[in-house]
């Protein structure tokens, strides 16, 4: 899969795991430090890039706005080494619907998966 992290989501250990993996996987701190959540979106989206993110944001400019995704997943308030242990099981369990564009919100204590998406050309 081809994933792009987020600033506030990125981290050395989740970047290593995902490529360890054999994942292509880019990180904004390398790409666009500074850039807006609609130009983060549209490169995930040019991309074909799951983008991995804390910040409720994202889902705003889907929902609200209607612009298209290739899928997102938010880690909401995990440590690092609780965002890496939620990516491999999403990797393990969920690795269609991630695939198939969904916006999945996980917790500590829960995974929600919207599957219907907003997105063109997939």
């Amino acid at each position: 899969m081809k994933f792009l992290l987020d600033v506030c989501a990125a981290s050395r250990s989740l970047h290593a795991t995902l490529k360890t993996l054999g994942h292509d996987v880019l990180s904004a701190h390398d790409l666009f430090l500074r850039a807006s959540d609609e130009t983060m979106l549209a490169f995930a989206r040019e991309e074909k890039r799951i983008l991995i993110t804390e910040d409720k944001d994202f889902g705003e400019l889907v929902f609200l706005r209607g612009l298209p995704h290739p899928g997102i997943v938010r880690l909401v308030e995990m440590t690092s080494v609780e965002r890496v242990d939620a990516m491999l099981f999403l990797i393990e369990q969920y690795a269609d619907a991630m695939h198939d564009g969904a916006i999945i919100v996980v917790t500590r204590k829960r995974i929600r998966i919207r599957s219907a998406r907003i997105s063109e050309g997939r």
